[in-house]
């Protein structure tokens, strides 16, 4: 881990300020949390966090497709759109960082900015602690305030991840911004061949605009799309890990339509033409946050 941004973090049981080295962080009230020895530090306090992550199965399967490309052209949109609004972030936080497969392709365009990924999945936290091994990874759940100072963040990125409006504008720096990608109905269309998809509803970017009224505005918008062409491992991944990996084991509907002939998926060598489908938008301050900091607050539902 490089040096860690003075004032960046904060104790989430006292409020101080977190100062670390490579074995972990401590406030000055003696608050210690360890770096645990996959790269990851721990911070929830308590009874943790009531929610789960990514399974270690999602974990792999959201790998493999992501280091096979098929997500590139999302992660250069990201960065594009960012540029629009910031020049040379200091700090980048990535809240729902997964793998850290985002917050690396911002850190690429940026050399020298400084990435925090938030996620609830240790597995995944590993996964990201190994690909940014000049920021820090930190196990959180998003619907708890943040641990991180006011305005002590340049660029936020919310990729397919849980939204906190009120504390994604608190932890912003003036003329900072906030990218949130978000899929958009038809994506991922021609994986029902390999299982059932979950809808995704229309107005799914405008309430992204809703949930942040009074905090953030949208000063940026787009639409991405295009092929992906899939082997069927791969096809099966995109599938695995995604949250319709979470609902794998629920039973069709009665009424449901019969599914695909399988001729349409058989050989080892047939590949899927799938559509790939999102909104990438840019949030910015409509005025100074009115939140502050609290020990284990909650969030604002996503």
């Amino acid at each position: 881990m490089s040096a860690l941004p003075r004032t960046l973090l904060v104790c989430p049981v006292c409020g101080e300020p977190l100062t670390g080295a490579d074995r972990g962080l401590a406030c000055p009230r003696g608050h210690r949390y360890d770096r645990a020895r996959q790269g990851y530090v721990n911070l929830l306090t308590g009874k943790g966090s009531p929610f789960t992550g990514d399974t270690a199965g999602m974990v792999d399967a959201r790998e493999a497709f992501l280091r096979a490309g098929h997500y590139d052209p999302l992660r250069s949109a990201l960065v594009a759109a960012a540029r629009t609004q910031v020049v040379s972030p200091g700090v980048v936080l990535d809240a729902g960082a997964g793998t850290g497969y985002y917050l690396e392709g911002v850190v690429g365009a940026w050399p020298a900015a400084f990435p925090v990924a938030l996620d609830i999945s240790k597995t995944a936290l590993r996964r990201a602690a190994r690909a940014l091994p000049g920021g820090i990874s930190i196990l959180w759940d998003l619907w708890r305030s943040l641990p991180l100072s006011d305005g002590s963040v340049d660029l936020l990125l919310n990729v397919f991840a849980p939204r906190n409006p009120a504390e994604f504008a608190r932890v912003l720096a003036p003329g900072g911004c906030a990218v949130v990608v978000t899929p958009r109905p038809g994506h991922l269309a021609g994986l029902e061949l390999v299982g059932p998809l979950l809808a995704v509803p229309e107005q799914k970017a405008d309430d992204v605009v809703g949930a942040f009224e009074g905090l953030l505005v949208e000063v940026h918008r787009e639409e991405l799309d295009y092929v992906m062409t899939l082997p069927q491992d791969l096809a099966r991944s995109a599938l695995a890990m995604g949250p319709a990996a979470h609902h794998a084991s629920s039973a069709p509907s009665p009424t449901a339509p019969p599914a695909a002939p399988p001729a349409a998926t058989s050989g080892p060598d047939a590949e899927l033409r799938v559509d790939a489908r999102f909104t990438v938008q840019v949030l910015a301050r409509d005025q100074p946050a009115r939140a502050s900091w609290a020990p284990a607050g909650q969030g604002t539902e996503e």
